[in-house]
């Protein structure tokens, strides 16, 4: 079912699993303790309905199906991944370092997406 959708109902999709997933990351600080899969289909559900047109772009019968559900399922896990396994850039890390440097600080990061996150951090404590 998820294959039969447009292109750009798919980009749509991932699109709002990503922006959801590290919205929802950075509201609890990238704390692994405090991850919570619910929590975050709960934000993810809220985002979609608030933010998203592609949600009407795809038949009421399709979004009910278990079948739909279960490769949405996939599909989340997919994205989650992809971010978690995206390396920082050489840029961020240059960046990062400096201003911990400056800062005094010692955090970590393990993919791009929480590099961003720790590089907005210490920004806004330099300032």
């Amino acid at each position: 079912m998820y294959k039969e959708l447009s292109s750009g109902v798919k980009i749509s999709i991932t699109r709002s699993i990503s922006t959801s997933f590290e919205s929802y990351l950075a509201s609890i600080g990238w704390e692994e303790e405090r991850f919570s899969m619910e929590d975050f289909i709960a934000s993810w559900q809220s985002y979609f309905q608030e933010n998203a047109a592609w949600i009407e772009k795809i038949p009421a019968d399709v979004l009910m199906s278990t079948e739909f559900h279960e490769e949405m399922a996939q599909k989340i896990d997919e994205v989650i991944a992809k971010i978690l396994n995206e390396e920082p850039t050489a840029k961020q890390v240059e960046t990062i370092e400096a201003l911990q440097k400056e800062l005094g600080t010692n955090y970590t990061y393990n993919c791009k997406a929480e590099a961003a996150y720790i590089e907005h951090l210490l920004k806004d404590k330099q300032k």
